[in-house]
């Protein structure tokens, strides 16, 4: 099934959303932060497409899917990510050098009526796209998610993340703050498709380098810093490439709504003819064309989001997983095939591929070894949540398997960080003795 000509597996993935029942984590009296994003869903007509006037009244969401221009062999479904800047006085070795890549929304502030209310009165705040106006639905809500400090030591809040479906094929204005900009990016570029019977075509992966030694060690330690970076090398996480695009930079309002307006009078103004991100801004001159990389927490919301369209159990979304590095063996079951023979099936039972494939690798091998060492405690709560999986065929919303999957993953991290580094110090102790041994007999 592809997404360039038909968007059933969004209507498939909308409606189980819709019908789900998220798992909501509730904070702890210690830490009351909270946080909520939106994860905006249009559908592109193809160009020169005739389009319907606006309906006086909304359609549902299956009245939506039924649409003539939503049906159309070409229409695109796209999600809305933005783009933040880094301040150029930021320490570039404090995380890493790629640029954050999101969604709209933020933290919850006193008054807010709700985490949904967070998310639209944030992304009104941030792009200016008003989410309460009858051209957007809240499909629903995924799961809850624990933003903790660097290797999930401390929790800092509860991120709650809500899906938007835009009812409308007209594009509606935005007004990003200046160091936002954004990006719509089809979804058959996140999701693998099948293109032929035996061939399928997967997105493309890539990796994002984060410095340990800037989690582990003060920011402004000129000593131990570098030293901790020689002793640890860095964190690969596994990241989507988004495309390839170029800074867009904010006209003002007025000129604006007047592009719009002209368009407008011209025809219905149909988005396809439209598609780039930021289609409203001017480029700047020269900027240089820059790959927008999807990993960490965001990474983690977009692939509950593809799950929900998979089509069969266990499909792949991802090149690698946390799994692999921790000896999870992949799970072999009976099957039956259309003539009623047994065939085995290899394969995660149905697991959203976010709960470990966030989670990242590190530079030197040895790292990577005393993590599955005492990663025992992991593979238990990967085995216990796929046996949940088996017996009711859900997630079972009472657990938070996400949660103790990152408590129990960075709990091996931290010990395997210790151990690597004792054993370095002995090392280096060794090294010198031995040094200072050879010296003596000379």
């Amino acid at each position: 099934m592809s997404f360039d000509n038909h968007p059933r597996l969004l209507s498939r993935a909308l409606h189980r959303i819709r019908s789900t029942p998220p798992r909501v984590i509730a904070s702890p009296p210690t830490q009351p932060r909270r946080a909520a994003v939106a994860l905006i869903i249009r559908v592109v007509p193809p160009p020169n497409l005739p389009l319907p006037s606006k309906p006086t009244a909304p359609p549902s969401l299956s009245q939506f899917f039924e649409l003539d221009w939503v049906r159309h062999p070409s229409a695109r479904p796209e999600i809305l990510f933005v783009r933040r800047q880094k301040p150029e006085s930021a320490d570039i070795n404090e995380n890493t050098r790629e640029a954050h890549v999101a969604f709209p929304g933020g933290r919850s502030e006193q008054g807010d009526e709700g985490s949904l209310y967070t998310a639209m009165r944030q992304t009104w705040e941030e792009i200016g796209l008003d989410l309460a106006e009858s051209d957007y639905t809240c499909v629903g809500q995924l799961d809850d998610r624990e933003i903790t400090t660097s290797l999930g030591k401390r929790l800092l809040m509860i991120l709650s993340p809500f899906v938007f479906l835009q009812l409308t094929a007209t594009e509606t204005p935005t007004e990003p703050t200046p160091e936002t900009t954004l990006h719509w990016v089809p979804l058959n570029a996140l999701y693998p498709e099948r293109t032929g019977s035996n061939i399928i075509s997967q997105p493309l992966w890539s990796t994002v380098t984060v410095d340990t030694a800037s989690r582990l060690t003060p920011k402004h330690s000129r000593v131990l810093r570098p030293l901790m970076r020689l002793l640890v090398g860095s964190m690969q996480f596994p990241a989507l490439v988004l495309a390839n695009t170029v800074q867009a930079t904010a006209e003002s309002l007025d000129n604006k709504v007047l592009r719009r307006s002209l368009k407008a009078e011209a025809g219905a103004f149909n988005p396809a003819l439209h598609p780039a991100s930021a289609s409203l801004y001017r480029p700047v001159n020269n900027a240089e064309p820059q790959a927008l990389k999807l990993w960490g927490l965001s990474l983690g919301m977009t692939l509950d989001l593809l799950s929900y369209m998979s089509p069969t159990p266990g499909m792949p979304l991802t090149p690698w997983d946390s799994d692999k590095l921790m000896g999870v063996e992949d799970v072999i079951e009976d099957d039956q095939d259309e003539k009623g023979n047994k065939k085995d099936v290899r394969g995660r039972i149905n697991a959203p591929p976010s709960l470990t494939s966030v989670f990242p690798r590190f530079s030197y091998p040895d790292v990577n070894f005393w993590i599955w060492v005492f990663g025992k405690r992991y593979r238990q709560v990967i085995r216990n949540w796929e046996a949940t999986l088996r017996v009711s065929g859900a997630n079972d919303t009472r657990v938070n398997w996400t949660g103790a999957a990152l408590t129990t993953f960075y709990a091996a991290v931290r010990k395997a960080l210790v151990v690597v580094l004792v054993l370095r110090a002995i090392g280096v102790l060794c090294g010198a003795t031995f040094a200072v041994w050879w010296m003596l007999r000379q």
